[in-house]
């Protein structure tokens, strides 16, 4: 039986985080159960108050091939930097000017969304393609590379 793996993010607003995520990551908001139309109606089937409906979210890649992120709420917020962050392929098999100019794409319609700009490391050849340093609404930080 092989392996399943899911990233798990501690977060203040779940739905906002995983809204942010699957625009990033062009994955999609992880549907109801089966048998609801949404998860309002599924919560609310299930007993769960209303203050409690932003208690997590979830998104999926719409292809099943890449792993789900779920977004949990926790009453503390992000203190330190990240020990593990995921990069965002953003620029794939792109080099030097054209790399940079797709990053700078991507990172102009990610703050759009609610992430932040925290540093541009241009290209270095052999070993460095250049990459932007980024963090999400929350402060958590990834890279466009």
């Amino acid at each position: 039986m092989g392996l399943d793996v899911q990233f798990t993010f501690d977060c203040a607003d779940p739905a906002k985080l995983a809204a942010f995520w699957a625009e990033a990551l062009d994955y999609r908001v992880q549907g109801p159960p089966d048998g609801f139309d949404s998860w309002e109606q599924a919560l609310t089937a299930f007993g769960v108050p209303p203050e409690r409906h932003n208690d997590a979210s979830a998104v999926v890649d719409p292809e099943g091939a890449g792993p789900r992120l779920f977004f949990q709420r926790v009453p503390e917020p992000k203190r330190v930097k990240n020990r593990v962050h995921l990069d965002v392929r953003a620029a794939p098999g792109l080099t030097g000017d054209a790399r940079m100019a797709a990053l700078e794409e991507a990172a102009d319609r990610l703050v759009a969304r609610g992430a932040s700009r925290v540093a541009r490391h241009e290209p270095a050849p052999p070993l460095g393609a250049g990459h932007l340093i980024m963090t999400d609404p929350e402060g958590n930080e990834f890279c466009l590379d």
